[in-house]
């Protein structure tokens, strides 16, 4: 009990980076993305006569995009943050792992338990470190501390041996009960505090997963209804200006796509890779109950 402030504390502290991280990344990242969009994608120099009116030069996509209009820059800028905010929880997840392999720290663990060597399995904990030793740690603290309490009680209860012995056992598996209860509160607790900033920029590539694809196709639309007035007002029509119009509206689709794409594959990574470490923690914690309940 004695690190579980320590760990709120920081628990908090990360919350707060995190927080003000989204905060700085999101505007700086549109801002970014409108300065490529207008220094870079429309440099002159993509264009035919160095005019960005005109179209642009064949095999140019710098200039091929530009000309998807003025909800480019906020796709480009979807596509930056998901990126962004990806490697940012890759980061934030392979810190909470910890530093070896989770899958080997659950063995050696659950192994130290079966051979009732708790000082070993701290040692994993403090080598493993990151979110899952954390849990660990402070619900082996919480195992370490009943067991004592109840050799001690037993060592007391030896000494007297004035209570019959259908009481004694009635109120040893009460106590029982009541101990493996402090047990999984104790790793409900520490899973609480740990577990989730995990998920805390999550939900932002789960919304630009929607919403990119959303925007790329409110760019088409409204790119066609410009190509379409604009041939409306020539009179004749023209397929060349038609096909160049149309071609430029699914700009947008094609960059709002592909930021949804990659938002949905990152967000279904990251949430197994959550899902892994919450089954692993579940995992030694029934170990854990298991061992006191046979042991004691």
């Amino acid at each position: 009990m004695a690190q579980q402030p320590n760990v709120k504390k920081n628990d908090q502290e990360s919350n707060k980076l995190q927080s003000v991280f989204a905060l700085i990344a999101i505007p700086a990242i549109i801002i970014i993305a409108e300065l490529l969009f207008h220094f870079v994608m429309g440099n002159p120099s993509n264009f035919e006569g160095n005019d960005p009116n005109n179209h642009p030069h064949p095999g140019n996509y710098l200039g091929i995009v530009y000309k998807g209009g003025f909800i480019v820059p906020f796709l480009m800028s979807f596509f930056l943050m998901v990126i962004t905010f990806s490697v940012e929880r890759f980061i934030t997840i392979t810190k909470a792992s910890g530093s070896g392999s989770v899958a080997n720290f659950v063995r050696a663990v659950k192994t130290a338990l079966n051979n009732d060597d708790i000082n070993a399995a701290l040692q994993h904990c403090d080598k493993q470190k990151g979110s899952v030793g954390n849990v660990i740690r402070a619900t082996l603290l919480k195992y370490r501390e009943m067991a004592e309490l109840t050799k001690k009680e037993r060592a007391g209860s030896a000494v007297l041996g004035n209570a019959p012995s259908g009481a004694i056992i009635v109120a040893d598996v009460a106590d029982k009960e009541q101990k493996i209860a402090a047990i999984q509160k104790e790793l409900e607790e520490a899973t609480s505090l740990e577990l989730p900033m995990l998920e805390k920029n999550l939900t932002i590539i789960a919304t630009l997963a929607s919403v990119a694809t959303l925007v790329g196709l409110l760019g088409t639309v409204v790119g066609m209804i410009k190509a379409f007035a604009a041939i409306a007002t020539a009179g004749a029509p023209d397929a060349v200006a038609l096909a160049n119009g149309i071609s430029e509206a699914l700009i947008n689709t094609a960059l709002g796509i592909a930021a949804s794409a990659f938002a949905i594959v990152f967000y279904n990574y990251f949430t197994s890779q959550i899902d892994t470490l919450t089954y692993s923690i579940d995992e030694i914690g029934v170990s854990i109950t298991q061992t006191y309940n046979s042991k004691f």
